[in-house]
């Protein structure tokens, strides 16, 4: 053993180190240390300096003798006399010496199955062997510890009770695993949502949404900004795709998010909506594949958008340039025996200008997102205004099909009131799927991914997905939808 310096507790001095003492010598200075000032030395019988923390040790052989320090508990009886405390002491040490090591047979059977909290432990005086420290195991075991076993109680365990077993899973059926959502503990308020969110996202899980027997042209507008237009545009689409749907994404917005939202380039130099709308390119000819994710293309928007709005003034029929473009797209795909888009959603700029006009125009639906704030729903009125003189002018067959709610918070009152207000006046538009506040659907872009890409297990991506199978279904209440006998071979398989 090393030496030990002796520390003065009351001036926090440390004297020289000094040898260390051999048992009987430690078991007496486990006594000496609480012994009153004028208790008699276990070893040398002559009292001790007395006033001196530090004092002098008498001693008649040459063994280390630890000093006594004035530091007296208060809890002591003051009946107890230090010659009884202090032969005590020299008989526990003396029945550790001698105590024998438990061999491996003679060692308590280990509980199974622990839980991860922390059990009821019974700490007993049988002796322990460490294997830490059984020969042969790099160290030496210590004949002269004393060891404990423990014995471990689980109160809320029902013996006599069946444990739950997990349902086989068997092809591609997701029953079993929503059954076995069960089980999970839902006795608290985390545990309770995460159970709710396993069970919602498995009922996805590799679920194919149905497909529309025409192209569905939405436009995803709201004159108001930072309500989730753009954000709400790529993460449908990307969840539509994903679902095994064909989706084009037009970017409108001169700003070009839903460009950087796709991980699609759309600097000055890259041919974009701009010379689709203000130069009458081709649409073919601008759009882009999403690096990401099949089956989802896009058609960028650049920063030369943001003129457009002047320069389309002087054009001729300014206000359906965009759905020429669309229409003729889809024409000529179909000449070529491509396989038709499915869904085209339009993002537009946070304005009621030329550009949203255009996207009114040539979509036949109008999907919009709602922040559940009051500003959202003040601007609503207005919009719902413009939508009806562009239907009444423009586009007679346009409607508002979708309401999304977005950014929904429900830790306050505001947005559950908003919401409730909404669906009171458009309850068939509204989704039921609400979209929460999520600092995964906010990072997403900065990596160029959609939160479908980014974190598919973060709560926001579950929204939207849930939001885009609402969206997806609505085909089949209108009877718009593709039957098997419309499916091609291929499809059916």
């Amino acid at each position: 053993m090393p030496d030990i310096a002796q520390v003065d507790v009351r001036t926090d001095v440390t004297s020289v180190p000094l040898p260390a003492p051999d048992r009987a010598t430690a078991g007496a200075h486990a006594y000496n240390r609480y012994a009153p000032p004028q208790a008699t030395s276990l070893l040398t019988g002559p009292p001790l300096a007395n006033g001196n923390a530090m004092g002098d040790v008498a001693t008649t052989e040459p063994s280390y003798e630890p000093p006594v320090l004035n530091n007296y508990p208060p809890g002591l009886p003051a009946d107890v006399k230090p010659e009884e405390q202090a032969a005590k002491a020299s008989d526990r040490v003396a029945q550790a010496q001698e105590a024998p090591v438990a061999t491996e047979s003679q060692l308590p059977p280990e509980p199974a199955d622990l839980p991860d909290d922390a059990p009821a432990v019974a700490a007993t005086d049988q002796p322990f062997d460490d294997p830490a420290v059984r020969p042969g195991s790099g160290s030496e075991a210590d004949p002269d510890t004393q060891g404990i076993s423990v014995t471990v109680s689980r109160p809320w365990v029902d013996p006599a009770a069946t444990p739950a077993t997990i349902p086989a899973v068997t092809g591609d059926d997701p029953a079993p695993f929503v059954e076995s959502i069960s089980i999970m503990d839902d006795s608290t308020p985390l545990a309770l949502e995460i159970a709710e969110e396993t069970r919602r996202r498995i009922a996805l899980a590799g679920r194919r949404f149905p497909r529309p027997k025409d192209t569905r042209v939405v436009t995803v507008s709201n004159q108001k900004g930072g309500v989730g237009k753009t954000t709400t545009t790529v993460n449908l689409a990307a969840a539509l795709a994903q679902a095994g749907l064909r989706v084009l994404v037009v970017d409108n917005d001169p700003q070009g998010n839903a460009s950087t939202a796709l991980g699609i380039e759309h600097h000055s130099e890259v041919p974009s909506t701009y010379d689709v709308l203000v130069e009458g390119e081709p649409l073919a000819d601008v759009i882009q594949a999403c690096p990401d994710i099949e089956n989802l293309w896009c058609a960028p928007a650049t920063i030369d958008l943001a003129g457009a709005e002047i320069e389309l003034v002087s054009l001729v029929a300014r206000e359906s340039r965009l759905q020429r473009a669309v229409t003729t797209y889809l024409q000529e795909q179909k000449k070529l025996g491509n396989e038709p888009l499915d869904y085209i959603l339009i993002d537009c700029p946070p304005s009621l200008g030329l550009l949203t006009v255009n996207a009114f125009v040539a979509a036949r639906e109008v999907l919009i997102p709602i922040q559940c704030e009051y500003y959202a729903l003040e601007g609503l009125s207005q919009l719902l205004r413009n939508i009806e003189l562009i239907k009444g002018h423009l586009n007679p067959g346009l409607r508002v099909s979708t309401i999304l709610l977005t950014m929904y918070d429900g830790r306050t009152r505001l947005s559950p009131q908003v919401a409730d207000e909404v669906r009171a006046h458009f309850p068939t538009e509204v989704l039921r799927t609400t979209v929460p506040r999520s600092v995964r659907i906010s990072e997403a872009p900065s990596h160029g991914q959609t939160v479908m890409t980014y974190d598919p297990a973060s709560s926001g991506a579950l929204s939207y997905l849930e939001a885009a199978r609402e969206l997806a279904e609505q085909v089949l209440e209108a009877g718009t939808h593709l039957d098997d006998d419309d499916l091609q071979p291929e499809e059916k398989a």
